[in-house]
């Protein structure tokens, strides 16, 4: 995550995950997550995150945790090492309970807005191997830029169930589209559908985003969006400043 490596410097001596043992400047989100899950786990509570949730043997634990100086800007992260959303795993059950905890998480940026930016405006957005600055999964959460929004709801009908190219490019980037619709939502897996893009298998170079569908449209539902480039980073349709909210 390009935004938070400000975030608790301090807490980067606890244990690092073996992936990124060689730099520790990209293990300071795993440090504070660490610190989430023993709050959680010795006193009940969740600082620094704003919710912890440990999971159980049918639902694999997330934390969320919001970005220091951006009231708006929150990251939903694994409590177990997953280095990004090229790891295989993540093309199965515990994929979709990371898009599942996205999802729900959605309301830790809409609540502070009081209304002014609706849920459903709200992305999320997952950057590749070198778009990101730490490696630990996280799946970023904020307002998307009101550009980026109209494009999609101007394109809809070009947005189709399997990935085809959007007709547009989106904050400089030309993305592939697909269409999920609301019935099937809770069983999609994002990861698992990045796996079937075009072209090659190499996720690393990989980066996505989705919303849900403007309101009005006929096939409600969410709007997926990924491309491939070296530092591949779809965190780029998001508006950190929110000016959507002003």
């Amino acid at each position: 995550m390009r935004r938070i490596v400000p975030l608790l410097i301090l807490l980067a001596v606890l244990p690092a995950p073996a992936h990124s043992a060689g730099d520790p400047s990209r293990d300071v989100l795993w440090a504070a997550l660490k610190t989430c899950v023993l709050a959680k786990t010795v006193a009940n509570r969740t600082f620094p995150c704003l919710d912890v949730d440990l999971g159980d043997a049918d639902r694999p634990g997330t934390a969320v945790l919001r970005a220091p100086g951006e009231p708006t800007h929150v990251v939903v992260m694994p409590t177990q090492t997953v280095a990004g959303l090229e790891a295989t795993v993540l093309r199965g059950a515990r994929g979709a309970a990371y898009w599942h905890a996205a999802l729900a998480a959605r309301r830790f940026v809409s609540d502070p807005l009081k209304g002014r930016v609706p849920v459903a405006e709200v992305g999320l957005a997952v950057n590749s191997a070198r778009g990101r600055s730490q490696d630990q999964l996280h799946i970023h959460l904020d307002c998307m830029k009101p550009r980026v929004l109209a494009s999609l709801k101007a394109h809809a009908q070009a947005i189709r169930g399997s990935w085809a190219p959007f007709p547009v490019a989106l904050a400089g980037d030309r993305y592939l589209a697909m269409r999920v619709p609301a019935a099937e939502a809770a069983r999609f897996n994002p990861f698992a559908a990045l796996a079937r893009l075009p072209g090659r298998r190499d996720l690393r170079e990989t980066s996505f985003a989705a919303v849900a569908t403007a309101a009005g449209d006929p096939e409600p539902g969410f709007y997926v969006l990924a491309y491939r480039a070296p530092r591949a980073s779809a965190e780029d349709l998001m508006d950190h400043a929110c000016a959507a909210a002003r």
